[in-house]
């Protein structure tokens, strides 16, 4: 049995992701930059119109996964309020500019974030992603989930590296859950999941109506996608 995650953007969409049989959604706002923190308002609705667990996308900008110490009072406090709200966890990543983690900025995360689920995201396939989750692996510092797609621009072109990855998280316990995505859908996630059998899959504008952002919940697609791995 995999679990499925779904991107929303609003409370009717996390209602309709519950619905259809989504695991656990990620809250982002601005998906045209890639995903931004979402509004209080956003956070504070959509957690309480679910069930299933929101995971709360922490971050500040677009322009690149570096962040700057002056930008961590502003993170930290989003990380406060997202737990006031009652989220389940957060969605975060970084990296510094010899492009590997940036272990600085993730150990002051973590150490707010403590109570919460951590996902680290695809900042990671900015880096060498192999290497940069093994250096996460041997760290001190615990996140749940990594979202990744193998280092490529789609999961399917980084099923190589991908299998690797699964395959390390499955050498020691207790170390991060690989979550495969970018580009899944419920054409391609069948040989996907035959490759991987990863226990966790993520799922963006695939399962919209026309595959758009800016379209509702295709919740045929999500149910077609629930069959599949399970």
């Amino acid at each position: 049995m995999s679990k499925i995650e779904i991107i929303v953007l609003n409370e009717e969409d996390a209602k309709s992701a519950e619905a259809y049989g989504a695991d656990r959604l990620e809250l982002v706002s601005a998906m045209t930059e890639g995903g931004l923190t979402p509004s209080y308002g956003i956070i504070k609705t959509v957690v309480q119109s679910v069930k299933i667990p929101v995971m709360v996308m922490v971050r500040p900008h677009s322009f690149s996964f570096m962040y700057r110490k002056d930008e961590w009072d502003a993170i930290r406090e989003d990380i406060k309020i997202i737990k006031e709200l009652g989220a389940a966890g957060i969605v975060f990543g970084a990296i510094n500019n010899q492009g590997k983690i940036d272990f600085d900025m993730l150990s002051m995360v973590l150490e707010d974030a403590k109570g919460l689920s951590v996902t680290f995201h695809r900042a990671i396939d900015q880096t060498d992603s192999i290497q940069a989750y093994q250096s996460l692996c041997q760290s001190p510092y615990h996140v749940d989930q990594i979202l990744t797609s193998g280092g490529k621009p789609t999961a399917q072109e980084g099923l190589e590296s991908l299998k690797r990855m699964i395959g390390e998280s499955q050498k020691s316990v207790p170390s991060p859950t690989i979550m495969p995505g970018s580009g899944l859908s419920a054409k391609n996630i069948e040989y996907i999941h035959e490759q991987l059998q990863a226990a966790e899959y993520h799922f963006g504008s695939a399962v919209r109506i026309d595959g758009d952002f800016r379209n509702r919940i295709n919740g045929d697609e999500i149910q077609k996608i629930k069959r599949i791995v399970n």
